[in-house]
């Protein structure tokens, strides 16, 4: 099990730690459902805060090309479920366990593909030299989260689901597209972060 001396955060980060703190996540423990893990990274860059993300390559299991979070599936070996977070992160773009301050967690998302995923929400220092996996990482992107929060961004996805159209809020950004249970993942971040994390 990964463990970290608590830090100093900015006052807008441990104003979001605050508000997790204060909000128990729900919790999805359907055994049917494989179990996952994800980190949401937010951390200061050129004056604004940021989400660490990443297209996914053509090379891997699940969501070949999408755009999602640092995780994936957690493995016998992992104690926890944070633990195979840090693990994946750790894989996927080279961030060591010991650079990320968790700051809390939100509620779990059933994935299409019948994961159920644990989602973190943590920081890491920053400038940071990330080392993406070449064989699991086509790109890293960093995205503003004011750029998530600009209605020109905002797209609609329409699907079928049990004979029923399903609409869902996905996000533009450069070539990319947010969409699915990462967009999810990022409309339930949206509705609590604090005003300072909006600039």
């Amino acid at each position: 099990m990964y463990t970290k001396m608590s830090v100093s955060l900015d006052p807008n980060l441990d104003a979001l730690r605050g508000t997790l703190s204060h909000r128990p996540p729900e919790t999805n423990d359907d055994e049917s459902l494989l179990p996952a893990s994800v980190f949401i990274l937010v951390y200061r860059k050129d004056g604004s805060y940021s989400l660490l993300l990443n297209k996914r390559s053509q090379m891997v299991e699940h969501h070949k090309g999408e755009v999602s979070f640092p995780g994936g599936a957690r493995d016998p070996e992992d104690a926890t479920f944070l633990d195979a977070a840090l693990r994946e992160c750790q894989e996927e773009m080279g961030i060591d366990p010991q650079d990320v301050t968790t700051l809390g967690q939100l509620d779990d998302v059933v994935t299409r593909s019948r994961f159920r995923v644990k989602v973190f929400v943590g920081t890491i220092p920053y400038p940071y030299a990330f080392e993406p996996s070449s064989v699991e990482i086509a790109e890293v992107l960093e995205v503003p989260i004011s750029a998530l929060l600009d209605p020109s961004n905002l797209r609609e996805e329409v699907r079928w689901a049990g004979g029923n159209v399903v609409k869902s809020t996905c996000y533009a950004y450069g070539d990319h597209l947010i969409y699915g249970a990462t967009a999810q993942m990022v409309d339930r971040l949206l509705e609590l972060i604090p005003p300072g994390l909006r600039d």
